[in-house]
């Protein structure tokens, strides 16, 4: 089937992204066209070839009309100080193709991820497009929404409610469903090291926001010796919406090579994204469903001698250490003994710390291990009002479409509390007014 794989040695962001893209082969013209439908204005496109260490790719640049005529050298904010280009100030050199579309400035203009989502749903793009790029702001605004403990509904984006990044995200959407929605997987991610300029202060790389995309995925993050950030925001939300897995190629015939440009010199890597489009040996339908993917490491282990008190405390322990469930279920064992099956649940990266917790803690002499891929639906959470107060919410999402939306017990038992009324009564309240949420 048509795969995309994501060459991600030297890390990713939306502008590399798109370049990639247009050097696969999307139509840069046919591009801009669907993005006009966004109606969103004041910006014009530059797409040129250009090289890094010897190898040739497309820089795509998205500049805004307030900005190309105060300065060109100016360095467009995202997330933090350098989200746009990937850490770089933008280049405008010759060679460029210019798409123009004048008319309003609107880069100082805060968005929340409502106005954003209300802005791409509004646009006579494709459903495919539009459900994509909200997904991908979802995630932003998930990330943001935790590490500022507000909602993601609430959350304003700074400057990644720009003009710029809403067409990175758009127009990366859109230049996948031009090469036809391929199958998109990537190498595991790799990031550099450092400091950014946030716009809530100075961090270590990677970016809080970057690192809690990645993790919400489950997509595991390795440091290298590149002194910059590799990774930006935008580039982790795109990678944990539209990539299916991380790791080697496996059995890809590569039909075409792009390579999309940053325009910073990297000190140990050049600076580029390499995409690779073929065919891939997967035979199963490629029809989108709209679940996340993701990959577990299950452990298990037999347990004849172990106790009630000894089992309890183990869970807490390995839910506490990291594991994403704990289980334990009766069997029978050799010589037709009573026993449990203890399984538990983890990120792969974690299978480790807690095989040994396991080990060391219920007697037992021996861990199975097996790495299970995971189908599941998008969750993240919102607050709806009731009578009773706000009580917090968990969504499902499928196909970036609220099919779930289930009341936190412990929010339903803190109102019904401070109400002296049964909890059921506070959750079923909260059950209705979630209904609202729902697709």
């Amino acid at each position: 089937m048509k795969t995309l794989y994501l060459d991600l040695f030297s890390g990713i962001s939306g502008d590399m992204f798109v370049g990639a893209m247009i050097d696969l082969g999307v139509d840069a013209g046919q591009l801009e066209t669907e993005l006009r439908k966004l109606r969103v204005e004041g910006y014009h496109l530059h797409t040129a070839r250009g090289n890094k260490w010897g190898i040739s790719g497309v820089k795509f640049d998205v500049h805004l009309e307030h900005d190309h005529d105060q300065d060109h050298g100016h360095e467009h904010a995202h997330d933090h100080a350098h989200e746009h280009s990937h850490g770089h100030t933008h280049d405008h050199g010759h060679g460029h193709t210019h798409s123009h579309d004048h008319a309003h400035h609107e880069h100082g203009h805060e968005r929340t991820f409502t106005e954003i989502s209300d802005l791409i749903r509004a646009s006579p793009l494709s459903d495919w497009v539009r459900d994509k790029s909200i997904a991908i702001f979802r995630r932003i605004a998930v990330a943001e929404g935790k590490i500022h403990g507000v909602a993601p509904e609430k959350v304003h984006f700074h400057e990644v409610g720009a003009v710029d990044s809403i067409v990175d995200i758009v127009g990366g959407c859109i230049a996948l469903e031009l090469l036809g929605k391929p199958r998109v997987l990537a190498s595991p991610v790799v990031e550099g090291f450092g400091w950014v300029h946030c716009a809530h202060g100075r961090f270590p790389v990677p970016a809080p926001a970057t690192l809690a995309i990645l993790g919400a995925k489950g997509i595991a993050v390795s440091q290298c010796e590149e002194p910059h950030e590799l990774i930006t925001p935008t580039g982790a939300a795109l990678l944990a919406e539209l990539a299916e897995t991380f790791g080697a190629m496996q059995g890809l015939v590569a039909e075409k090579i792009g390579f999309g440009l940053g325009t910073r010199d990297n000190k140990t890597r050049p600076n580029v994204l390499r995409a690779i489009l073929g065919a891939s040996p997967k035979t199963d339908s490629p029809v989108d469903r709209g679940w996340e993917t993701d990959t577990i490491a299950v452990l298990e282990s037999n347990l004849d001698d172990v106790s009630a008190e000894v089992l309890g405390n183990f869970v807490e322990q390995a839910l506490a250490a990291g594991a994403l469930d704990v289980f334990h279920t009766p069997i029978q064992m050799k010589k037709s003994r009573p026993g449990v099956l203890l399984t538990v649940l983890c990120p792969p990266d974690q299978a480790d710390n807690l095989t040994e917790r396991i080990l060391r803690e219920t007697g037992s002499f021996g861990v199975r291990r097996s790495v299970a891929e995971r189908k599941k639906l998008g969750r993240d959470f919102s607050n709806v009002d009731t009578a009773y107060g706000t009580i917090v919410v968990k969504l499902g999402r499928l196909g970036g479409k609220v099919i779930h939306a289930v009341p936190e017990f412990e929010s339903c038992r803190e109102q019904a509390t401070k109400a002296n009324v049964p909890r059921k009564q506070v959750y079923e309240a909260a059950l209705a007014a979630a209904q609202k949420l729902r697709a």
